[in-house]
């Protein structure tokens, strides 16, 4: 699929003849107006198409995804992130005019498109109604896994995990609390989401990126320096690149890892290629289908090169990524015992808890005298088989986890058994280094705890108040944009009368993910094969219908060199 995908996103780009830097030129003027003309099909204006679809894809991803993929990838998978949201620009731009090209204006207030649209009209066109039925409704399956996962249940994990880290409110809780927010914009159907949209993403895009560039301009004297870390960790070989090896907190990444962390992150996060955004986007009213494609290629810039480029550099000039241990044990203090019932699972033991570093305390904004709290999650390293290297990290490292617990007679902590077919060894022979565990968003709001150390309300920093404020925008914004987008695959199914038992599931997804025994590797899991399912799922759709947006795009570009089109 990567593969695919760069092959089509350079053909789109050469053929087009390079619609990013239309996008950047032309597009920008289309969304501040400057082309809008009365009449047309449609719901919303070219600025709401694009919050609405932008409400989609800056969301957790943004936060949390670019987190996962330093966090398992290393620093060099924002270079092939920055690859994706370029080429993703062409895509999108072919994706979405071709979409428009073959919409259901037959309800010109509420048009309807999508690929399923495009398969369905497109091939009928041509003689070929049955296989476009087909088609169209492959699609829609994938459109709905993928709904249903990354565009829920991915969202909604992050802000139960934020918020628990921060506040320590039950995960339920705010699963309950984000389906119910959800649901009151749902009832209002696109109108509503593109209404709210145009208010929420500038709000919640402006917010994030102030408070990221504020950390940017703090460590700017080591900004060079990161770019140049980013190319040395996800550049091939024969370019200078080399594997990021283990340090601090990170374990390790291979080039090839890198590589595919950054591009399924950057594919999740910008969706180039899904299908998702033509949803959205159909519903602009236009008589040009080409101009909204071209708004469409503004999409991968603000968020993979702006908004997840952000949120990278913030994570890797503060060292959040490779952090040093918060406080440190000898190592005959922690002891393996086997796992009962079990003969290849181990349960560590380590007593006493030992108390943070100042600098820890300082970072988490911890009260005088206070050293843990319950919940926190932390991890030592192992070698659990020495001999063999992880493809994936170049070592042979695995994490101990587990959670503390602050009882009265002092805290503790709960280890999670770990797979190994003899007893772990201690990656550290003298003094074992105790990691803070911080995945997906909480990695990012540590970032700025970092870059704010001491600075915070009520015993918490700036990060974990930034990152959960925002957790909760870009989570909302993504979930009701989703279902919109899963609702129209229903409707194309089945009609309108199935909506209220899709919207009834999708809440109750959004409680599933935020169940206790759902964790990271789960949810990483399910967003990546939706993800994937739903490329697939489009691809044959824009290889076949590609010529004709391409050619449209040149007749568009030919006629607006002619002076066809008036500014306003």
């Amino acid at each position: 699929m990567i593969y695919v995908l760069l092959a089509m996103g350079v053909g789109f780009t050469l053929f087009s003849g390079f619609s990013q830097y239309f996008a950047l030129t032309h597009g920008v003027n289309v969304v501040r107006g400057k082309y809008d003309t009365e009449g047309g099909e449609g719901a919303i204006s070219h600025f709401q198409a694009l919050s609405a679809a932008l409400s989609a894809t800056v969301g957790l991803g943004n936060i949390g995804g670019v987190a996962m993929a330093i966090y398992t990838g290393g620093p060099g998978a924002v270079l092939w992130m920055w690859v994706i949201g370029i080429v993703g620009m062409a895509i999108k731009h072919v994706e979405v005019t071709q979409s428009l090209l073959f919409r259901d204006v037959s309800d010109p207030d509420n048009p309807a498109g999508g690929p399923m649209f495009v398969a369905k009209k497109g091939l009928r066109n041509m003689g070929f109604g049955t296989i476009g039925m087909a088609l169209g409704g492959i699609f829609v399956v994938t459109l709905l896994i993928s709904a249903t996962t990354g565009g829920n249940m991915f969202q909604a994990w992050n802000v139960a995990e934020s918020t628990y880290d921060a506040f320590k409110i039950p995960r339920p809780v705010s699963g309950i609390v984000l389906a119910l927010l959800a649901a009151f914009v749902l009832v209002g159907g696109i109108k509503r989401i593109g209404s709210v949209a145009g208010k929420l993403v500038p709000f919640m895009c402006g917010i994030y990126l102030l408070a990221g560039l504020s950390v940017v301009v703090m460590y700017l004297g080591d900004i060079p320096a990161m770019f140049a870390l980013i190319w040395k960790h996800g550049a091939p070989e024969f370019l200078g690149g080399e594997p990021a090896a283990a340090t601090g907190a990170f374990i390790g990444g291979s080039l090839g890892y890198a590589m595919q962390r950054g591009i399924e992150r950057a594919l999740f996060s910008s969706e180039a290629g899904q299908g998702s955004a033509p949803i959205a986007h159909s519903a602009v009213q236009t008589k040009e289908p080409v101009r909204e494609g071209v708004v469409a290629g503004l999409e991968p810039f603000i968020d993979t090169l702006v908004v997840c480029t952000i949120t990278a550099l913030v994570i890797l000039s503060t060292g959040a990524w490779n952090r040093d241990a918060e406080a440190t044990v000898p190592a005959d203090a922690i002891t393996f015992a086997a796992a009962p019932d079990t003969t290849d699972k181990w349960v560590a033991k380590l007593d006493p808890l030992p108390e943070r570093t100042e600098a820890a305390r300082e970072i988490l904004n911890l009260d005088e005298g206070q050293n843990w709290r319950d919940g926190d999650e932390i991890f030592f390293l192992v070698r659990t088989e020495a001999s063999e290297a992880s493809e994936n990290t170049g070592t042979d490292l695995a994490r101990v986890s587990g959670t503390v617990r602050v009882l009265d007679e002092g805290p503790l902590v709960q280890f999670k058994p770990i797979e190994s077919a003899s007893v772990p060894i201690l990656a550290e022979e003298a003094k074992v280094g105790l990691h803070g565990s911080y995945e997906g968003a909480a990695l990012t709001a540590h970032a700025f705890d970092r870059a704010f150390a001491g600075v915070g309300i009520g015993g918490l920093g700036v990060g974990q108040l930034l990152v959960t404020f925002s957790a909760w925008l870009f989570a909302l914004s993504t979930i009701i944009s989703w279902c919109y987008y899963g609702e129209s695959g229903i409707v194309w199914l089945g009609g309108r009368k199935l909506v209220p038992f899709y919207r009834l599931l999708y809440s109750g997804l959004v409680l599933l993910a935020t169940m206790p025994f759902i964790g990271v590797s789960e949810i990483d899991t399910l967003s990546v094969f939706g993800n994937g399912m739903m490329i697939w799922g489009n691809i044959p759709i824009m290889l076949i219908f590609a010529p004709y947006a391409l050619r449209a795009f040149a007749d568009y570009k030919r006629r607006l060199r002619a002076g066809e089109f008036d500014s306003n």
